[in-house]
């Protein structure tokens, strides 16, 4: 058995989710970053979690109206996706330089961009201070897609999605492949 080499501790972990983090500022200008620090976090009440620095424009529009939505990037949207995480809401209006529509959640105070298939709309339910990150954990109120990116069975189709998804050692975007095989289910064989 080969022994496995140290790295130290480090965020490594494969994949992460590309989330497009949507929120409004204090005068109401809707903004939108991508995140890699973010999932979900519980099953009932179905919450997602996305952590984000304090120095990030979104991190005081969530505090102050304690509601985001949680985009899912697409393949066809790397270059938006990638963008609304390298410049500032401070400095430019993101949805209009990538050339995004803001939508209003009718659930939660916040916004989403339409041109990415799913969105999850979050009120939000806890706040922790973990170090350079804070986690903000967030109610999924609801998840609204778009009815190209559901399957034959009535399902949220991962295939037709194509999310992104990022791969935090080498800071690079990949996409999904196919189906390997059946959860819950291919290991039934090793049960006795």
């Amino acid at each position: 058995m080969q022994m496995k080499k140290s790295v130290g501790a480090k965020t490594l972990l494969f994949p992460t989710p590309v989330l497009m983090i949507g929120t409004y500022d204090e005068a109401g200008k809707p903004n939108l970053m991508s995140a890699a620090w973010g999932g979900i976090c519980c099953s009932q009440p179905p919450c997602i979690s996305v952590s984000l620095r304090k120095a990030t424009y979104s991190y005081q529009s969530i505090i102050e109206r304690k509601a985001f939505t949680a985009g899912i990037a697409n393949q066809s949207r790397i270059t938006e996706a990638d963008y609304v995480g390298i410049v500032s809401g401070r400095d430019v209006d993101k949805f209009a330089v990538a050339g995004l529509t803001p939508l209003r959640s009718e659930l939660v105070d916040a916004p989403y961009a339409a041109e990415f298939p799913v969105v999850l709309e979050c009120r939000l339910l806890h706040v922790f201070e973990l170090g350079l990150h804070t986690q903000f954990v967030g109610e999924i109120l609801d998840v609204k897609a778009d009815s190209e990116v559901f399957g034959e069975d009535g399902n949220l189709d991962i295939m037709k999605i194509q999310p992104l998804i990022f791969d935090t050692a080498r800071k690079g975007y990949h996409g999904v492949g196919p189906l390997l095989e059946q959860a819950f289910s291919v290991g039934k064989v090793l049960k006795s």
